[in-house]
């Protein structure tokens, strides 16, 4: 199994720390607002690294984070008047239901910041005491970036050039514009803990770095997070660990791309971000996640108007023909492990989820044909599609039930059909299937009578009021 590594620029053979256990963390939401599609995409994601690698036979514990305290958040505190940890208790909730709806399994370890003040301060206090930080008159506290001769390893990027664009706020008591907040003295009305150097709050780059030494100790297998946070946020985290350790920090770095929504970046800023409560308002999640992982993790995904349209009809036309199978033949009594064999060989090329799913198309045409030809072992087929794919949160439901999901949140694709309608379809494209020509003419004009038309494609069909 290969692993692109941000921290070589290459894949490397993925061997853990100690054999058999791997540790992971990811970054998580800082929740100054609602879940968008690229929190539900680096989930997503991680979810499936972790599951794939439990697959491979390793023991792995996952951790997560919530930022929930930081400067957006106490902005939007002092924007709605609520205080800053009851707001960042209500967006976890929310975001909770939501990743919950997405189907994203939860971590096995959550990590708050509030929830590891101490072990933050402690952090800090022995940066101080090895000569890597420094505490300003002000109650800041700042890492002394010119004391880690390794900064810029993550990113390849020099001080020099990390500068550039760099200023340095009024009231900021840095050493060099380089260096970087541990710890905040707290403004009037803001929320605050006591520590050494008076009360404050963290920075956000010590918040990761403390919950890692506090959950898995000094070394981890895997960090990862989007793109964006390569610099500054994680490039800081290598500098106060390994500053504080000595060792090595995390041996591998997994970076996902980032959204792009027709060819700009999604921000609040130009008003373009996608919220995943809405998207799962329209689309199913196996639609929503069909759509990102045809995409190779590591790189940015251009979300257009036909993208998720789009993947809802591949896998409304992937279901039907699974409804075929099922009603025809059954569950299947064993799958195919052919089929296995090689979505493992493609995931085990750095996760590779965009070939994964490239496989299907090719599975679904030989199981049309193997209905056709009235052989069973398309139950079979069947059966390992549901087993193997449902590790990225595909084919998980019972076809019916998908089949009616799509009708109830598309009725403007011509989805929502009246019962008797979507019965004679189904029936009819069985029918087609199994060359019964003259059965599939008579359904076509029965539901003809009632008003509809059927419409066939390579992949399937679609049936539309008149």
């Amino acid at each position: 199994m290969r692993v692109y590594n941000t921290l070589t620029r290459r894949k490397e053979e993925f061997e853990p720390l100690e054999e058999g256990r791997v540790k992971m963390y990811a970054c998580g939401i800082t929740v100054s607002g609602e879940a968008h599609i690229g929190h539900g995409y680096q989930a997503l994601i991680y979810d499936i690294m972790r599951k794939y690698l439990e697959k491979k036979g390793y023991k792995v514990t996952y951790a997560r984070n919530y930022t929930d305290v930081d400067d957006k958040i106490i902005a939007k505190s002092n924007e709605t008047g609520i205080p800053a940890d009851v707001y960042a208790a209500k967006m976890i909730e929310n975001i909770d239901r939501i990743m919950a709806e997405f189907d994203v399994d939860e971590p096995s370890l959550w990590l708050k910041a509030t929830q590891n003040i101490g072990n933050i301060i402690d952090f800090i206090q022995k940066l101080i005491e090895s000569g890597h930080a420094y505490a300003a008159d002000n109650g800041d506290v700042y890492f002394d970036v010119s004391s880690f001769k390794k900064y810029g390893c993550l990113s390849n990027r020099s001080v020099e050039d990390m500068l550039d664009g760099v200023r340095v706020d009024n009231g900021e008591q840095k050493r060099s514009p380089a260096d970087f907040a541990l710890w905040k003295a707290a403004k009037s009305g803001e929320i605050s803990w006591q520590s050494p150097w008076g009360n404050g709050r963290p920075g956000w780059h010590i918040e990761c770095s403390a919950m890692n030494r506090a959950a898995f100790g000094e070394q981890i297998d895997i960090h990862g997070g989007g793109r964006d946070l390569i610099f500054p946020h994680h490039e800081n985290e290598i500098a106060q660990t390994e500053s504080l350790t000595g060792k090595q920090f995390a041996k591998y770095w997994t970076h996902n791309g980032l959204i792009k929504v027709n060819g700009q970046k999604m921000s609040k800023s130009l008003g373009n971000s996608l919220l995943l409560e809405d998207l799962l308002k329209k689309y199913t999640n196996e639609a929503v996640k069909f759509a990102l992982l045809q995409n190779n993790y590591r790189n940015d995904i251009n979300i257009t108007d036909g993208l998720f349209p789009e993947a809802e009809k591949h896998l409304t036309e992937f279901y039907k023909v699974i409804k075929a199978v099922e009603d025809k033949f059954g569950k299947g009594e064993a799958g195919n492990p052919a089929i296995d064999e090689k979505f493992n060989e493609d995931m085990d090329e750095d996760f590779n989820t965009a070939l994964a799913l490239s496989e299907l198309f090719g599975l679904f045409k030989k199981i049309s044909a193997k209905l056709a030809a009235n052989d069973k072992t398309a139950a079979e087929d069947v059966r390992q599609i549901r087993q193997t794919y449902s590790l990225l949160g595909l084919f998980k439901k019972n076809a019916d039930d998908y089949l009616k999901e799509v009708a109830a949140k598309n009725p403007e694709n011509g989805a929502e059909l009246p019962a008797e309608v979507a019965a004679l379809a189904q029936k009819r494209w069985t029918a087609k299937l199994s060359k019964s020509w003259a059965e599939a003419d008579a359904l076509r004009a029965e539901i003809d009578k009632l008003g509809y038309t059927v419409k066939d494609s390579k992949d399937g069909y679609t049936v539309s009021k008149k």
